[in-house]
């Protein structure tokens, strides 16, 4: 299973056009909300998609937003690429999710409730670091994708999401069945896609939290307890919440500000 999703992670097509324009249009000292905003009303079904997550109770906007660039304009340009940018990789890859018990739009709801928890989170500890590990987040379960596709072709379905249904961590039974986990394949995929490096290696450490570059540690520890609290199998659950807090509790870091940002979210939840 191993090679084939090496494989597919070779033959897929390049990322769009309209990526690539945003990361210039957020690099550019000069650029507008206006300009942003046109990029993305190029494409009817990321408008779609990006008037639906603005109107989610999850970010808490108290009017209904109806253009993109009230979109923009409220998120902020560097949210709103993160969230295109997410957009934009769940098109491209054919998303079945089945293997891992959840639809395609729980599967999109728990990454929204993973980088919200991170951004929220963020905010009061490392402001600094908040707009990385929002993308970061998004990003870190795209290779969940890969693996239950290839689960399905190789008719393990039924036994796959069986031992996914018990387990206190995801990453041990995709090692059991891929070879690999879906931090690992994630990686690779942003690497073929030439992402920055960080965010690669990020991703990538996230479920190796040993010898790690200390440069990247905090953000591979970042992601690793937004993932634990908030698992495909048992999202924000009692269980799933005392995990990460334990990671936190291990590395010496205040557990107050986590547990405000989890009790809010279990209310949205």
């Amino acid at each position: 299973m191993l090679e084939e999703i090496a494989e597919r992670i070779k033959a897929l097509p390049p990322l769009p056009k309209s990526f690539y324009q945003m990361s210039l249009i957020c690099q550019d000292p000069n650029a507008s909300v206006s300009d942003l905003a046109r990029v993305i009303e190029e494409d009817p079904m990321l408008v779609a998609n990006l008037l639906k997550v603005a109107n989610s109770p999850l970010y808490g906007f108290r009017r209904e937003i109806k253009s993109v660039a009230q979109a923009v304009s409220l998120f902020g340009m560097s949210t709103t690429r993160s969230l295109v940018t997410d957009m934009s990789i769940k098109k491209l890859l054919n998303v079945d999710m089945a293997p891992y018990g959840v639809t395609p739009e729980e599967f999109a709801a728990i990454s929204s409730l993973q980088s919200a928890l991170i951004s929220q989170w963020y905010s009061k500890i490392d402001a600094s670091k908040a707009d990385f590990l929002f993308l970061a987040a998004l990003l870190q379960e795209t290779g969940k994708i890969l693996i239950a596709d290839e689960i399905v072709k190789n008719n393990e379905t039924y036994q796959f999401r069986s031992e996914i249904e018990n387990s206190n961590n995801i990453a041990d039974v995709e090692r059991m069945f891929a070879r690999i986990t879906s931090s690992e394949v994630a990686a690779l995929i942003f690497k073929h896609w030439k992402f920055e490096e960080k965010m690669v290696q990020a991703i990538a450490y996230s479920d190796a939290l040993g010898i790690i570059p200390d440069e990247i540690r905090p953000y591979a520890f970042a992601l690793k307890v937004v993932k634990t609290a908030i698992p495909l199998n048992a999202p924000l659950s009692e269980r799933s919440v005392n995990l990460a807090l334990n990671l936190l509790e291990k590395e010496n870091v205040d557990k107050d500000s986590f547990l405000e940002v989890v009790g809010k979210l279990k209310e949205y939840y």
